[in-house]
């Protein structure tokens, strides 16, 4: 039966919204509990340095599904308009396909007989319609919000769930399985979880963890440093404490539905043949660089490795690796190829992107999938490419340049971009962003030449000078 095909796998991709990579206590966090993704990393492989494409939850999402970068696909921002009929407490205004004409892995895996399914967040416009291929479509109607009362698409209307999102979340995808127990055809279920993403707040969450990591936890695992020149403030100790207890409390919540959903595929015998990926849409800084975000903590946009990295973890029992961690440098528009690849499937578009399959490492063959050990990533006019051990960004219209050395700095404290020791290196890597963005980036949606601020995306980005107002200008800071 096809749906039972090891080979011909099914698809439970799980993804997260702002976990950093040093979120899981299979990643080295102790104070952290998530039995369940340590559960999963044992059964599988473990990716340490996979980054995002955009450090901001839109264009991540947009890239993870359509494995092309923002300035291919247009989604430079988180997307604050055309979700849903009401969003963010007032009419939402005209409803915008953000992906229109853009194909997604999972059109590849519909065409060739998969039934796809998507339960939880999408916020890529239009929730009110089901997208690329899935058949299946029960979705937030924002990017986030309350955890009791969120707001979700009820057919053309949008109602607010007075249930905990996380395990509502997990219902409909335990739905979405009962509806595949007998079929003949392979499934890829998408479960996109708000968790962890704020509000923080102990009402938001199940009152015993909260409680048990605002009482019990001395949160030794995140920095508790100044604030970043370029953030908002610092938490007094008694707001930071409260954070992470929140924070770490929606993983743990999480994480106890990651193993409803583990449990249910070993229930129908298919646990086998399905292939578990996890990963979030960007990393997050909790205290971190004296930044509470991700990519828009600051201002200008940063690129540091906790807001870029992600945690990744892939498994198939007797088809992946087992309780292996691969520090191969991958991103998400690597998931496109790779998926397909592993499922046997072709893809007329892989040479229009910019992603390569990693698939084989997955078996423990081969090597890194590229000669030379490099990601890139955007965020609007923001970019940044990253081997192993240096880092280096560019800003095109505003803010400084950075360049770190990730060997003798890790957590890239000393921006040596002055540094004259140092020119040739920049210069060279300077051109090495300039090169691989050219060949990949569609000029009528270029970042570099939209004005993305942080604040969201309100329309279509580009062909520059139609005079949309996409981007959310970005008021002047007090004080």
């Amino acid at each position: 039966m096809p749906g039972r095909d090891p080979e011909r796998p099914n698809i439970l991709f799980i993804l997260t919204d702002d976990q950093g990579c040093w979120a899981m206590g299979c990643a080295g966090n102790s104070e952290l509990k998530t039995p369940n993704l340590d559960r999963l990393a044992a059964m599988g492989t473990r990716f340490d340095s996979f980054c995002c494409a955009s450090p901001v939850c839109s264009p991540a999402r947009a890239s993870i599904l359509t494995g092309r970068i923002p300035s291919q696909h247009g989604v430079h921002d988180w997307i604050r308009s055309g979700n849903a009929v009401v969003q963010y407490g007032k009419e939402g205004g005209p409803l915008i396909e953000y992906l229109k004409g853009k194909s997604a892995y999972t059109d590849v895996l519909a065409e060739s007989g998969y039934v796809c399914g998507l339960s939880g967040k999408w916020h890529l416009g239009d929730g009110h319609h089901a997208q690329k291929s899935n058949t299946f479509w029960r979705v937030h109607a924002q990017g986030g919000g309350p955890y009791y009362g969120a707001p979700i698409v009820d057919g053309d209307t949008v109602v607010n769930e007075a249930r905990y999102i996380t395990d509502v979340f997990t219902d409909w995808g335990l739905e979405f399985l009962e509806t595949q127990k007998d079929a003949d055809t392979p499934f890829h279920l998408g479960v996109h979880y708000t968790a962890p993403h704020s509000p923080w707040g102990r009402g938001q969450h199940p009152k015993e963890l909260y409680d048990e990591y605002l009482n019990n936890c001395a949160f030794e695992s995140t920095p508790d440093v100044p604030a970043h020149p370029w953030a908002g403030g610092r938490k007094d100790a008694d707001g930071r404490r409260k954070a992470l207890s929140g924070y770490f409390a929606a993983i743990t919540a999480m994480d106890a539905n990651v193993g409803r959903l583990l449990d249910a595929l070993e229930a129908q015998g298919i646990l086998e043949s399905t292939l578990l990926v996890f990963t979030s849409d960007n990393g997050m800084n909790m205290g971190h660089h004296g930044i509470w975000g991700k990519g828009n903590g600051t201002f200008p946009m940063n690129m540091y490795d906790t807001s870029v990295k992600v945690p990744m973890l892939m498994a198939q029992p007797g088809r992946v690796q087992a309780g292996e961690v691969c520090s191969a440098l991958l991103s998400h528009y690597d998931l496109r190829p790779t998926l397909l690849e592993y499922c046997g499937l072709k893809d007329a578009e892989s040479e229009r992107l910019p992603g390569v399959s990693f698939a084989p490492l997955l078996q423990g063959k081969g090597k890194a999938p590229r000669e030379n050990v490099v990601v890139f990533d955007e965020y609007g006019p923001v970019r940044m490419i990253r081997t192993e051990t240096w880092k280096y960004v560019h800003r095109y219209p505003y803010g400084p340049h950075e360049l770190y050395d990730l060997a003798g700095d890790p957590d890239e404290e000393n921006n040596l971009i002055d540094s004259e020791a140092h020119t040739e290196r920049v210069q060279s890597m300077k051109a090495e962003l300039e090169s691989w963005f050219l060949r990949y980036v569609d000029p009528a949606l270029d970042g570099t030449h939209e004005g993305v601020t942080g604040k969201g995306q309100q329309d279509l980005a580009g062909p520059a000078g139609e005079g949309r107002t996409a981007w959310v200008p970005r008021e002047p800071r007090k004080g």
